[in-house]
């Protein structure tokens, strides 16, 4: 089968007897001018050198050439076969904390970058490393949500993350157990598909550590890798609000936030993972790196047509026609002067 991807250009071949009778009318116009001077059969005579053959052959062979560079430019397919890509990888789940004190500062100062957009910068470049993988979203408080379940659609994944707002969900808390129990209910049923869970978390306010620990062992019994990512400072920091700090109804004191970094790290160990600090230059690295151990498995295989292109090859002939026509002169072959090809019978 042949076929052409830009077939509407062939009218482009109409530019070839444009071009020849373009040369006809310029034969004929120097022959009237040449009658002038006397009979052809005379003049003939006069110019020796002239071959009355080679200019009809040269603009054939320059004809041909531009028909050819027309028909390459029309990207000219053959046959089609088959191609498939397969895709190797795991499947993530991240689970994000939408707990009050993820409005808090990510550092000891307490104008600093909220938790939460430090939590969203780290994921965001995360995304963008996942290559191959499959990428799920939740989020948790005292309760877990799917935002996105496990898909390949990178950007929508991206649009959900940048929608977290803390202020939105009234059940506040941590929950650490029921976010890790979602996420592992997150995955496909295959298990021959690597799987991962990156918890961001400042592992404060814990509705019950114990539970974490317990659900971080039933990720790592399902074969499912559990990294942390921490995001705050150790050191307390107050939580804002849009009318000032959080206030303790109790005491009447701002409420103050930290990073409890050795429940975190407790977390990531009975899940078979590592602790991170989100503000930790390697931070990316280092999770990347142990995430890489999680065994890359075929998602999906896709199988799309091929042609086989064919402009090369008409751009070669048409070069070879240009170069021959390049080595052929107007004047006549002194040596083929000398052959007879027909000959008088003598009588």
């Amino acid at each position: 089968m042949f076929t052409f991807a830009y077939p509407s250009l062939l009218i482009l071949l109409l530019s070839v007897p444009v071009v020849v009778a373009l040369y006809l009318l310029a034969r004929w116009a120097r022959k009237k001018k040449l009658a002038r001077f006397g009979n052809m059969d005379s003049l003939r005579d006069l110019m020796p050198e002239v071959s009355k053959y080679k200019p009809p052959l040269k603009i054939a062979l320059e004809a041909g050439a531009l028909a050819l560079l027309v028909i390459a430019l029309c990207r000219p397919w053959g046959g089609v076969h088959t191609s498939k890509a397969e895709k190797e990888g795991i499947e993530v789940v991240i689970a994000v904390d939408v707990s009050n004190s993820m409005l808090a500062s990510s550092t000891s100062d307490n104008s600093g970058t909220s938790r939460m957009r430090a939590s969203k910068l780290v994921l965001e470049k995360l995304i963008n490393r996942l290559d191959n993988d499959r990428v799920g979203l939740i989020v948790y408080a005292n309760d877990a949500y799917t935002l996105i379940p496990v898909t390949s659609d990178y950007v929508s994944a991206k649009l959900f993350l940048n929608s977290i707002d803390p202020t939105q969900y009234e059940n506040q808390g941590t929950n650490i157990g029921a976010a890790i129990d979602r996420a592992i209910k997150s995955f496909s049923a295959d298990e021959n598909i690597g799987k991962s869970i990156v918890l961001i978390t400042d592992a404060e306010e814990l509705e019950d550590e114990s539970g974490a620990l317990e659900a971080a062992k039933r990720a790592k019994k399902n074969h499912i890798q559990l990294n942390v990512v921490g995001v705050g400072s150790p050191s307390p920091v107050q939580i804002p609000t849009s009318s000032g700090p959080m206030i303790n109804p109790e005491t009447g004191m701002p409420v103050e936030t930290a990073l409890d970094e050795n429940l975190a790290a407790k977390i990531a160990g009975a899940g078979d993972g590592i602790y991170v600090n989100a503000s930790n230059p390697d931070a990316l690295n280092e999770l990347e790196k142990q995430m890489d151990t999680v065994k890359k498995s075929a998602l999906e295989t896709n199988a799309y047509a091929v042609h086989d292109e064919l402009f090369s090859i008409f751009c070669w002939l048409a070069l070879a026609l240009l170069i021959i026509d390049v080595f052929i002169l107007d004047r006549k072959i002194s040596w083929l002067d000398r052959i007879t090809f027909f000959k008088k019978e003598s009588r």
